[in-house]
């Protein structure tokens, strides 16, 4: 037994003792403390996320206000942590393209994924490798990334999961752990200051005042997939837990792409009063993978479950431990909340590939955000205004490695040091009752420096510095308390980040940040029958990062493209076909998912208006789904692309249609014990997931990612 399995027994005995004790408190009287009623002031017609005082009304538009906090323990208890409803409210004040991923979205079915998440969210683009691993887009962020991702900032409760040169793998996220996941496509993802093309994606745990007492579920699956997960949480007087565990195997679709993942995610809260909270974060993993590489066009559609014979030869694999830790407080004043808070994560990578990397990460941050609102002049005002600093090094060696995956001799060593801090505010003022000009704006500093300790090649030390103001201003319209117009322009801004090949990459002046500006316009509504969200973006990009394939077994290069273009379409639409058909209060909803991405070269000097590779023009989710008040459920979904795209710059090379029939049923009460199966690729189709991009491919270039056949699921759950 690991060390990391060991810990996470004993923290999952402790945490069950206090959440048993915590319940059998649950069953006496509350003990409920009266405070003097204070003095109910002048409200607007729309309220506030803080917490009212007691007495005073609330009328609501469109969104409903946060719950007050009160001495015993609910579902709107926790001040640091909103309850997904508020969450819905909160992200409802954006003026762009955003959406809440409730649990009750992915949590009834494998959940193994971060595409069971996201893979009905328009706009979001998540193509499958191996494992938990995959590439991860929004509005054509990353097109070329081979190996990690980029372009977004992903957060687990608000604190960032990415290193602090912008790299992040997805091996940390576990769906079964989280109550919802907020999603911010482009600058409207600024209230994090995250400023990046395709916005910021949050993870959110639940807290010891909204989770059950204990929760438990089994899941196995084709290809030797199985997971065990356990949670628990309660509260104890101003104290509060929840502790999640799970383990993961598979043997995996492909050959040499066996995985095996390990995570432990815990917060404990402690409330000073009504008005303050300090919440402690831990974040641990490890993942074990082999690495089955990528195949010729004809050996992916036509001997789908083979591994590239020098991957197998060098036994390439993905072995990393990582551990974060994080602390978040809030302060909530008359009419201003301040949150603060400070992280720090240590990861040790021991990455066997055509060469044995083996590299440690130290990074540590903090944060201030303070969200104010107020009457000006008789007019309502929110403003939300902070500063960020994510810092770090990362510590890599580079050795030979001549064949399974033994370390030889030491070829290049380096650390590389990063800096950033983002200072940023966006402020909504009301002009009218139920329209609110947007503005604001985001300052970064950042450093990307080198230091290069191997000088047998010569020294690569080098050191860049880049200064970025980046500007928004936007319009939300509040229609009717069930509709939504909005529009915003805005800037965005990425540096380079320290790439797997391009040791010389924040020393190289060739090497620019990416820059870009984005218009949107869109509305979302919400009504018992239906429900929509529609947005149509253009971005206009200097410097797009590109990471391109030159020669077989290599990585990519990072070049700067000249100026491109990214626009399209996101549109959700859910409709309720029937309800009290076969039984009572029965109901058939169809919902579907489509986004739009035209990514193009802009009069390039070489590649012309050619389109950008790596994602498809047109991708649709669509799904009809039998539910009734039991908890039964049952249906048919399908994933479909419609369109082939490219795999290089030259467009030469095409990755070819698909369509993959799905189905799944279970019953699911809310309480107590459900069950699901689910059956993925049905017909079995043979078809590529993801593809490595070249500036001009060919058909002997092994570059393409099968998808996965064939797959029956299902799983057992229990909640106290």
């Amino acid at each position: 037994m690991s060390r990391f399995t060991r810990a996470l027994c004993a923290a999952s005995a402790v945490a069950l003792v206090l959440s048993e004790t915590a319940f059998a408190q649950s069953q006496l009287p509350p003990i409920v403390v009266q405070t003097a009623p204070k003095t109910a002031k002048r409200m607007s017609a729309t309220p506030r996320t803080t917490r009212p005082a007691a007495g005073e009304a609330r009328a609501t538009r469109h969104v409903a206000s946060r719950p007050p906090v009160s001495s015993v323990p609910s579902a709107g208890g926790s001040l640091t942590v909103p309850t997904t409803a508020q969450a819905i409210t909160d992200i409802q004040r954006t003026p762009g393209g955003v959406e809440v991923v409730p649990d009750t979205a992915f949590k009834n079915g494998p959940a193994n994924t971060v595409k069971d998440v996201l893979g009905s969210v328009p706009g979001v683009i998540t193509q499958m490798r191996y494992g938990p691993d995959a590439r991860l887009s929004i509005r054509g962020s990353g097109l070329s990334r081979n190996y990690g991702n980029r372009g977004i900032n992903p957060y687990m409760d608000g604190i960032p999961i990415s290193t602090s040169d912008g790299l992040f793998d997805l091996f940390e996220v576990d769906p079964t752990t989280y109550r919802y996941v907020e999603v911010y496509k482009g600058a409207n993802a600024l209230r994090y200051g995250a400023n990046s093309l395709g916005g910021a994606i949050n993870f959110v745990m639940p807290t010891g005042r909204d989770a059950s007492p204990f929760e438990a579920r089994f899941d196995a699956g084709s290809f030797g997939y199985v997971k065990s997960q356990f949670s628990t949480g309660g509260a104890n007087g101003p104290y509060d837990w929840f502790v999640a565990g799970s383990a993961q195997h598979e043997d995996g679709y492909r050959e040499h792409s066996s995985s095996h993942v390990e995570r432990l995610n815990a917060n404990v809260g402690y409330r000073f009063s009504l008005d303050a909270e300090t919440r402690f974060y831990v974040n641990a993993s490890s993942w074990r993978a082999r690495i089955p590489g990528e195949l010729t066009k004809d050996m992916a559609l036509n001997s789908p479950r083979s591994a590239n014979p020098i991957w197998v030869q060098q036994d390439q694999q993905r072995n990393i431990d990582s551990i974060r830790l994080a602390n978040k407080t809030t302060l909530h004043f008359e009419d201003t909340t301040v949150d603060f808070g400070i992280f720090g994560l240590e990861r040790h990578v021991m990455h066997p590939i055509y060469q044995w990397l083996d590299f440690r990460v130290h990074d540590y941050g903090g944060f201030v955000r303070a969200t104010d609102e107020r009457l000006i002049g008789g007019f309502r005002n929110r403003l939300v205004a902070g500063v960020n600093l994510q810092n770090g090094t990362i510590d890599i060696n580079y050795f030979a490695n001549p064949a399974n995956a033994m370390k030889g001799q030491l070829t290049a060593s380096y650390l590389w040091t990063s800096e950033n801090i983002p200072l940023y505010a966006e402020n909504s003022f009301y002009v009218l009752p139920g329209v609110a000009l947007v503005t604001g704006g985001q300052f970064l500093h950042a450093v990307r420096s080198q230091h290069d300790r191997f000088l047998a090649d010569g020294d690569q030390s080098g050191s860049r510095t880049w200064d970025i103001f980046s500007p928004k201003v936007g319009l939300l319209w509040d229609a009717d308390p069930k509709w939504q117009v909005f529009g915003n322009v805005s800037r965005n801004a990425e540096v380079p980040t320290f790439d797997v090949n391009t040791y010389q990459a924040p020393a190289n002046p060739d090497v620019n940040a990416q820059t870009g500006i984005t218009y949107e316009i869109g509305t979302r509504g919400r009504t018992p029958d239906l429900t929509w969200d529609l947005s149509l973006y253009r971005t206009n990009l200097n410097n797009e990062f590109q990471c391109l394939t030159t020669a077989p077994w290599s990585p990519c290069t990072v070049v700067n493209a000249d100026r491109t273009v990214h626009q399209g379409v996101e549109a959700a639409l859910g409709v309720a076909l029937l309800r009290s058909t076969a039984a009572p209060d029965d109901q058939i909803w169809f919902t579907v998912a489509y986004t739009y991405g035209d990514f193009r070269f802009h009069h390039d000097a070489t590649w012309g208006n050619n389109r950008l590779p790596g994602a498809p023009p047109h991708y649709v989710r669509a799904e009809l789904l039998y539910k009734r008040p039991d908890g039964f459920y049952v249906g048919p979904n399908v994933e479909w692309m419609p369109h082939a795209f490219f795999a290089d710059n030259a467009n030469s090379l095409t990755v070819d249609p698909y369509a993959l029939l799905n189905f799944k049923l279970g019953v699911d009460e809310g309480k107590s014990w459900s069950w699901y199966v689910e059956a993925r690729n049905l017909f079995d189709t043979r078809y590529i997931s993801t593809t490595i991009t070249a500036g001009k491919a060919n058909p002997t270039m092994e570059l393409f990612n099968p998808g996965t056949g064939r797959a029956v699921y299902g799983g057992v759950r229990y909640r106290m």
